[in-house]
């Protein structure tokens, strides 16, 4: 088994701009709101009381089975409470600058928002991973990194600003827009998709930023997600990644409830405090115990521990042995991930060899320990390469990166 790279390989892209708008600027979106905030924005409009608990209900359900992105299709509803909403409100997509798609199906797209304070529009990357039974859809948090992990080239942008509910929530829409995957609407030809069920049937916190450094806007996003009325994706089926912001693993256990995935790439506290230096401030004994805090924590809602593969870094069997020992008493997976090196950065990946043997002491342990198999490295679309035109980087150098892939979290 070995993992290539195949840069000869061309590149489609659909630049297509089918319905789509950039979001008006001056009238707030209704998408990301809770009911309560619907039902406020509507009142203060001019909707009568009497009939918000119903308005909100057909609007929840046009923007989120329907999946509408104009208020002229919420069929149900009369000519002059749409005029109504259009006048005050705005529920269009965001601006799609560009939709890559890698010759293994994988999708990225680069979407443009409004600058919201960052003095200038910005722009961020979402994933799309078709797989037999499954489609993954990576979903980005902020606009650029604080964390400055020293591997991932995700990092090496400073952050710009968080993501708003909306934003968060605007790139499930769109995905599913563009792979057909609302009632009525037909998957385009070619398009790799599951054969059966949902197109977009798991989403992955693990885009640009760190999820729990934009915790208020995550919630409200993911909440909404797993709305049985709406989008109704199992909370199995969503997956927040972190690097270890321990106060907020608690927070997002209790009041979020998804499954979790933690960033770890290393065994000891000296490591990871130069491979993710926000160890430095939640060592790995805090983080553990955050983790086994958990809650619903069980052999069938494990955490995913994701761990790069950094050749004479962390790859030995000593690693590997110790790495089962911390993890003693945890329901866990341990995602093995291939690393992609990236120009100027000073890590290589382990030999295939050398993954493997790690893989099976792992595995011989008691634990899942997959090895991700890489996809869209042509297009940069995998784990620590997201990384947008917001810091300005020549698209040349972009396509210069390889990739990981970003699927097999959550539940099947």
């Amino acid at each position: 088994m070995s993992v290539s790279l195949d840069l000869t390989h061309p590149v489609a892209r659909d630049k297509s701009r089918d319905a789509i708008r950039a979001p008006a600027a001056e009238k707030p979106s209704l998408i990301g709101l809770t009911r309560p905030e619907i039902a406020e924005a509507l009142m203060a409009v001019g909707v009568p009381e009497r009939q918000v608990k119903m308005r909100v209900a057909q609007v929840w359900h046009w923007l989120y089975v329907r999946g509408v992105s104009n208020f002229d299709d919420m069929q149900n509803i009369s000519r002059d409470m749409r005029e109504l909403l259009d006048k005050n409100f705005d529920i269009a997509r965001p601006e799609i600058v560009e939709e890559q798609i890698s010759n293994d199906g994988t999708r990225k797209w680069l979407f443009r928002f409004p600058p919201r304070g960052a003095g200038r529009p910005v722009e961020i990357e979402t994933v799309y991973i078709p797989e037999e039974g499954r489609g993954t859809l990576c979903i980005s948090s902020q606009v650029g990194c604080t964390l400055t992990c020293s591997f991932c080239h995700t990092g090496t942008q400073k952050l710009v600003r968080n993501l708003t509910a909306e934003e968060i929530l605007s790139q499930l829409l769109v995905a599913r827009d563009r792979l057909g995957d609302f009632p009525d609407r037909n998957t385009p030809d070619g398009t790799m998709v599951p054969a059966e069920g949902r197109k977009v049937s798991n989403i992955v916190m693990m885009g640009m930023g760190e999820p729990l450094y934009n915790f208020e806007n995550v919630k409200k996003a993911l909440l909404i997600a797993a709305d049985d009325a709406g989008l109704s994706l199992s909370r199995r089926r969503i997956t927040l990644s972190t690097s270890g912001v321990v106060p907020e693993i608690y927070r997002a256990g209790e009041e979020i409830g998804v499954m979790l995935a933690i960033s770890l790439h290393a065994v000891t506290d000296d490591l990871r405090d130069m491979l993710v230096p926000i160890n430095k401030k939640y060592p790995l004994k805090e983080l553990l115990a955050a983790c086994r805090a958990y809650p619903s924590l069980s052999n069938s809602k494990r955490i995913t521990f994701e761990y790069v593969m950094l050749k004479g870094v962390n790859d030995s069997l000593a690693d590997a042995k110790e790495l089962v020992r911390m993890l003693k008493g945890i329901p866990a997976k341990i995602n093995l991930i291939p690393f992609n090196p990236w120009p100027g950065v000073n890590y290589q990946c382990s030999d295939w060899e050398q993954i493997e043997k790690f893989a099976d002491y792992v595995n011989a342990a008691g634990y899942a320990s997959p090895i991700r198999t890489p996809r869209g490295r042509d297009i940069l679309a995998a784990c620590g390469q997201l990384k947008s035109e917001s810091e300005r980087m020549k698209k040349t150098e972009r396509l210069a990166f390889e990739a990981a892939m970003i699927a097999g979290h959550g539940e099947d």
